[in-house]
């Protein structure tokens, strides 16, 4: 039985998801997380590429992956977002859950095509090609198609309703695939090299691990500034209709 704490508990979150009530909230925080992300980075960078040591095997080649590996984990890390908010669509068919999957899966794809193409870069001189059918790189390309599919379904679907539902499908469907990349280099012998971070600690110096985490922090923030500036224009289109939307425009039009 429900009390009246959780009840009211319940409707206080109902509340935040709506988009009338959502979207002036994204817009206060995106310049915050803008800040950070931008922050972070610069940090990073310097501390990656100006202070951590050469690699005693791959030599200055290593620095790739300041960029390599914050983007693998947030492009995995994503689509598992992208399932969560596509289940509370499924359950609850509150309307902002499936604009923040539509939001995340352009940031999403992008971070999965970095990963590609700076993984490309670093095994070139590692491996001696730029690309192999290694069972997490495979993987992790096909995430990148899971993603433009995902992009490319939800768009050509003239009906919210039902591109909301077969995104939401899909994004679920596709989410056993974010596993398979990371346990890949377990489950198969490949080439790819194993985790440097986990549980169980870290081989790399704490320099170089260091700055590998701000980076991947700048990435975390910087994904949430993306996917908040995204899913502000997809609510202003999902609800041009409305009245809340109209007085929105009014009052810009009146500034500008």
């Amino acid at each position: 039985m429900q009390t009246p704490t959780s009840a009211r508990s319940s409707r206080h979150w109902f509340h935040f998801s709506a988009p009338s009530t959502f979207y002036p909230l994204a817009g206060r925080a995106i310049p915050w997380f803008s800040a950070l992300a931008l922050v972070l980075a610069l940090a990073g960078l310097w501390i990656g590429f100006a202070i951590a040591p050469s690699d005693a095997q791959q030599g200055d080649g290593y620095r790739i992956i300041y960029l390599h590996v914050p983007t693998s984990w947030m492009a995995m890390f994503i689509y598992v977002v992208m399932a969560f908010w596509s289940v509370i669509h499924l359950v609850w068919k509150t309307r902002l859950s499936a604009l923040m999957a539509q939001a995340l899966a352009p940031t999403g794809a992008w971070m999965a095509l970095m990963s590609l193409l700076t993984g490309s870069l670093w095994g070139k001189p590692m491996w001696g090609t730029w690309w192999v059918w290694d069972a997490r790189l495979t993987s992790m390309l096909l995430l990148f198609f899971l993603y433009l599919g995902f992009i490319a379904l939800t768009r050509s679907i003239d009906d919210p309703d039902r591109a909301d539902q077969a995104g939401s499908i899909l994004s679920l469907v596709g989410v056993f695939n974010v596993p398979v990349i990371y346990f890949s280099v377990y489950w198969w012998n490949t080439l790819h090299q194993g985790a440097s971070v986990s549980s169980r600690g870290s081989s790399m110096a704490s320099v170089m691990l260091l700055a590998m985490l701000l980076m991947g922090l700048a990435a975390w923030m910087y994904a949430i500034a993306m996917t908040l500036r995204r899913v502000r224009v997809l609510i202003l289109q999902r609800e041009a209709n409305t009245r809340w939307v109209q007085e929105l425009t009014e009052v810009a039009a009146k500034e500008s």
